[in-house]
């Protein structure tokens, strides 16, 4: 029988440093069938024997270890494009900070505790474990962060390292199992997500199990940002039945994620991160291995970006939107006499229309929804007027000007509120 599992991932970028609201990300979706065959029934059967400790003798009087059980599968999977890796890192910009801070080979740990040199935020099936010939942490529905002596440890350079291993998925499961990487800002604010899926199905022929590497982003100005390097990067960069190298550099504002070298995140301007967190989990039992985590201060080279030096907000404004939004031009309740207070704003705009004497533009008056449609809308057209005049009389040629009253008919915010109220209470003025 062919079973279908359906799953729908959400994951949260916390986006408000006070109260640690979160964005959603989508992440990824899709159905897969599974197909009974004995390439499955194998490779579930090696691992579980694996970590239950019931590994044989191959012929070479070896551990028949868990190499032979995440290697078993090769024949059946198809011949994927060959990747030269070593070239890849030769030509990739990522270099190690200079500085390390924090080092974790494992040496030394005891098999079957929990790693020394990190906190359980949450679950519990941590441990130190042999896997591929190499000590790793096997991580299962659980979370981890370095221990270190700071709340916010990272610099404003600095690098991450770790090898996270690719392993068949367990038959008969839809996802099996996922890392996700976390990266908080100040007062754990979440300014950065990404959902790692290091598992593949070679009895579903070799494909991936649906879920995108999809990440989640903060920039300084508040907004949100979301991408995925997608499913064929992913395919080609990932190495099956074996450890892969993720890398990050982040520099003062720039963050870069790699992938066996392969840059496959790329943000110019994002939230400084502080700390860094990783949550496994799946819907089996096999688990997330991880090994080797280096951070070291400093970063990949900063490049320079060319910003338009604008000369005020009302230029800023026009050329990125086309428009200038103002809540500062105020007028007396219920009247459309202008309040002293308005001039500084009004003449900002009428230093740029002069700038820009061959720019047309349509000066928009807008209310809130306190009083009836008959009241507001005449209201609007008179205020739109009165700008009009104002800017006139501050030297703007009126040929380019146009005066429209909207009423309360364009909310911008709540009219349930006074704030708003008070910002659907504006002026804008629109390049035609």
């Amino acid at each position: 029988m062919k079973k279908i599992t359906i799953l729908i991932f959400v994951f949260a970028l916390l986006c408000a440093p006070a109260n640690a609201q979160s964005i959603l990300q989508r992440l990824g979706n899709r159905a897969k069938n599974a197909v009974e065959n004995n390439i499955g029934n194998k490779v579930e059967k090696g691992i579980n024997d694996i970590l239950d400790g019931k590994a044989g003798k191959n012929n070479n009087g070896n551990n028949q270890n868990e190499e032979d059980a995440f290697e078993q599968d090769a024949e059946a999977a198809p011949a994927d494009e060959k990747v030269d890796f070593e070239e890849i890192q030769a030509k990739s910009d990522f270099k190690r900070g200079g500085t390390v801070f924090f080092e974790d080979t494992l040496a030394g740990e005891q098999i079957g505790e929990f790693p020394s040199k990190w906190d359980l935020l949450g679950g519990s099936e941590v441990e130190v474990v042999n896997i591929k010939s190499v000590k790793a942490i096997r991580m299962e529905d659980s979370r981890i962060q370095p221990l270190m002596e700071e709340k916010e440890y990272l610099p404003e350079e600095f690098t991450i390292e770790f090898d996270v291993l690719a392993q068949p998925a367990q038959e008969g499961s839809g996802w099996d199992g996922t890392l996700d990487l976390y990266m908080n800002g100040e007062n754990d604010s979440r300014v950065f997500d990404i959902r790692m899926s290091p598992e593949f199905h070679p009895y579903y022929g070799n494909e991936y199990n649906g879920i995108s590497w999809g990440w989640g982003a903060e920039n300084p100005s508040g907004n949100k940002m979301t991408g995925e390097p997608g499913t064929q990067t992913i395919k080609k960069y990932l190495k099956k039945n074996d450890w892969n190298h993720i890398a990050i550099s982040f520099n003062k504002r720039a963050f870069k994620m790699y992938l066996n070298y392969q840059r496959i995140v790329n943000i110019p301007n994002m939230v400084q991160p502080r700390s860094w967190q990783l949550y496994a989990f799946s819907d089996s039992d096999k688990g997330i291995f991880i090994k080797d985590i280096v951070m070291a201060k400093g970063a990949v080279e900063l490049y320079e970006r060319n910003a338009t030096d604008y000369s005020s907000a009302v230029e800023k404004a026009i050329a990125e939107t086309g428009k200038f939004v103002t809540n500062n031009i105020l007028f007396e309740t219920g009247k459309a006499t202008l309040k002293p207070e308005s001039m500084d704003e009004i003449q900002k705009v009428a230093d740029y229309m002069k700038k820009n004497p061959t720019a047309r533009f349509e000066v928009q008056g807008h209310t809130d929804n306190q009083g009836s449609d008959a009241i507001n809308d005449p209201l609007s057209q008179q205020r739109a007027e009165a700008v009009v005049v104002a800017l006139e009389d501050l030297g703007v040629d009126p040929f380019n000007l146009r005066a429209v009253g909207k009423g309360s008919h364009e909310p911008v915010a709540d009219n349930k509120t006074e704030e708003g109220r008070a910002q659907n209470r504006r002026v804008e003025f629109i390049k035609k």
